[in-house]
């Protein structure tokens, strides 16, 4: 079994536990590929390919002038800017991914899913607001919380008028 395990280890390169969770993870989307395409195979397939075009020529050109427009405005200069830029990109992604997903009830396109869910499609457009809004200031929060205990670890600077740390006079009297 050993023998076996380090062969394993050689060619796949990894342990066989991870093998093992792939294949099962492999198994559940095959399950879920056929569920998903029983029936209505044209219309998944042409959903994969829009949603792939539209990504690619749409989406990404839109998100990537954006973050270089973020970036132009907020770094001037700065090289450390990615971690406050990720303060912006992280709320913005994930109030994204939520209008992505729920977008046809925050637009009140909810035709074929009116029975479905229990609330009015009247509700779904404030609710994504207020869920942006507080991802936002939990951004925020924790970008205030993060610049606050890094000026506590910060060792405390001299006073402007110590004169322990500043150099001596070049010997001569040279003033």
């Amino acid at each position: 079994m050993n023998r076996l395990h380090r062969r394993l280890l050689r060619s796949y390169g990894a342990r066989p536990v991870h093998l093992l969770a792939m294949a099962g993870c492999l198994a559940l989307a095959a399950y879920a590929a056929l569920q998903l395409l029983a029936g209505r195979t044209l219309a998944v397939a042409a959903w994969f390919v829009g949603a792939a075009l539209v990504h690619d020529l749409v989406l990404v050109p839109l998100y990537s002038t954006a973050d270089l427009t973020a970036r132009r405005t907020l770094g001037r200069g700065h090289t450390g800017t990615t971690p406050y830029l990720n303060h912006l990109r992280v709320p913005v992604y994930l109030s994204g991914l939520l209008l992505l997903v729920w977008y046809p009830l925050i637009l009140r396109r909810s035709q074929p899913y009116r029975g479905d869910t229990a609330l009015s499609e009247d509700v779904f457009l404030t609710h994504w607001l207020l869920i942006t809004a507080a991802l936002f200031a939990a951004s925020a929060a924790h970008l205030a919380l993060r610049g606050l205990l890094q000026r506590l670890r910060r060792p405390p600077r001299p006073p402007a008028g110590d004169t322990a740390k500043r150099p001596a006079p070049p010997p001569g009297g040279a003033s």
